[in-house]
């Protein structure tokens, strides 16, 4: 094994001066996807509707297409998975990645073509060891295997041919590995890809508990979930009891920030490293590349092509959209892409704000629904998380989930904001806790501290400690197990609060 160790790290290392030409190229790089892109579709159904072939310049693309939703989008994927070909990127779409419900359906069907699967989300996959590889080269983590935790696929019913599937996109990727990337990763295909959550948990946990896992991929609150069970069955006290080996989580979907010391109780260790990713079920956008920052790399070669709304656009029925070239730094901006699998002027809901330009790095600052501004407050996740992590820090406190929702003004009391929190290790004083809270979400959010002052409008935040279990109970509920499936963090109405509340609380106020 530790010839294929060097081997596979001297491979991977080659992939960094590829890297380089786009940090030293961006605009050029881009300029080459768009050019790939309009070129490659002008003949599909959608490039001669919005005439591609008469398409050369930026400008003209952004006159002639208009930004959608998936909402927006859906009849030309609904024409896909019912098995027609040649309507967005040429050819026919075999994988649907799906992901969570949107106004008009339970899930989403992401279409995932052969190039997105290779240009995109493989590539993301090779430069993230890559990265990481330069970062530590040192790294045995070849030496054993990666605990991948999939989703689960199926056969689309809509496709009378059923020569096409959908799955979670963790399922897409693993049914279309490529060899070496099997032998890395444990466990085996069938209980990776398994329907039930609660049983493939177990066999996850059963079947990894003797391998020499020396890294993991997942999302953070699952990934949590297999190892805490994997502790109770070797009745270990940390980690590294288990996997003396384990040196590296690649983790990504959710926010790291609520987690990070959760994660550090359970490997204490400071030879474990966390690196972050920015892989969403519609494409492969960014890769934590520096050891001593969570900042993100946005990788510019993927066949994707970037559009950024500034958030005051947001809600204008025909937003301005910048360029790569045009965006700032520390300024929030709406993702909108144009990608490899054909979808075209596409908002996917996440927000992200700039760091860096030499090169492109950036943070994800939140979801463009999922926000809290029922007083004028604006407070998005990254506020929320920053805030929380606060909090931890100077409470002793560790968080394993939470949500927030506005409470509305009444006739005898003030708005305010209501917060569902699940402690893995409580704070000894929950007053102390929330008062952290309120005074780092004031630094950090100057529309919050306005309302907040003196609480004139917004009055001290109202925290619900959630008894154990509490979030994976509801999630169950709503049939959203998994790792594709995420705690909706911050909602501008009280639909989950009020849910969570009444029927999984056990009556705890």
């Amino acid at each position: 094994m530790e010839i294929v160790n060097s081997v596979l790290t001297w491979l991977m290392k080659k992939r960094i001066h590829q890297i380089e030409l786009f940090l030293k190229y961006p605009h050029d790089v881009q300029h080459d996807v768009f050019q790939y892109l309009i070129k490659t579709a002008k003949d599909t159904k959608f490039g001669k509707q919005y005439g591609f072939r008469e398409v050369s310049q930026v400008q003209q693309f952004q006159e002639r297409v208009p930004i959608v939703s998936y909402e927006d989008f859906f009849p030309y994927i609904d024409r896909l998975m019912h098995g027609e070909e040649n309507v967005l990127w040429p050819g026919r779409v075999k994988w649907f990645a799906k992901s969570s419900g949107t106004t008009n359906a339970t899930s989403k069907f992401i279409p995932v073509s052969q190039e997105a699967l290779d240009d995109c989300h493989f590539k993301g996959g090779k430069d993230l060891v890559s990265i990481y590889v330069n970062n530590y080269p040192a790294t045995k983590m070849f030496v054993g295997k990666t605990l991948t935790i999939g989703g689960s696929q199926q056969i689309n019913q809509l496709d009378q041919n059923a020569e096409s599937y959908t799955g979670d996109v963790s399922a897409v990727l693993m049914k279309n590995l490529p060899l070496w990337a099997q032998f890395t990763r444990t466990p085996s295909m069938d209980i990776a890809l398994m329907d039930n959550w609660e049983e493939k948990v177990e066999k996850i946990a059963q079947s990894t508990v003797h391998e020499n896992v020396t890294a993991m991929a997942g999302v953070p609150t699952w990934t949590i979930v297999i190892l805490q069970r994997i502790l109770e069955l070797k009745n270990a006290k940390h980690v590294h009891e288990v996997w003396p080996n384990l040196e590296v989580f690649f983790h990504g979907a959710v926010s790291f920030t609520p987690y990070r010391d959760l994660f550090r109780k359970l490997i204490p260790s400071d030879k474990m490293h966390y690196t972050e990713t920015y892989n969403a079920t519609e494409g492969f956008f960014g890769i934590q590349d520096q050891r001593d920052s969570t900042e993100m790399l946005l990788m510019l070669d993927y066949g994707i092509f970037y559009e950024f709304i500034p958030m005051d656009e947001i809600e204008q029925e025909h937003p301005q959209t910048l360029t790569i070239d045009q965006v700032e730094v520390g300024k929030n901006y709406a993702l909108v892409i144009s990608t490899n699998a054909g979808l075209w002027r596409y908002k996917i809901g996440d927000t992200i704000r700039f760091t860096s330009t030499r090169p492109y790095r950036f943070r994800i600052s939140g979801r463009t629904k999922h926000f809290i501004n029922a007083f004028g407050e604006e407070l998005v996740i990254e506020n929320a998380e920053q805030a929380l992590a606060e909090a931890c820090r100077q409470s002793g406190a560790l968080i394993e989930n939470f949500t927030a929702a506005p409470q509305y003004m009444g006739e005898s009391n003030k708005g305010r904001h209501e917060w569902i929190i699940e402690f893995s290790q409580p704070p000894e004083s929950i007053d102390r806790f929330t008062q952290i809270l309120d005074e780092t979400l004031q630094k950090l959010n100057s529309d919050y501290r306005a309302k907040r002052e003196n609480s004139l409008a917004v009055d001290v935040p109202l925290i619900h400690a959630a008894p154990a279990g509490t979030f994976y109970r509801w999630m169950k509920s709503r049939g959203k197990l998994g790792g594709q499936n995420k705690v909706p963090r911050l909602a501008n109405n009280r639909e989950y609060l009020e849910d969570i509340l009444s029927n999984h609380m056990n009556g705890v106020t």
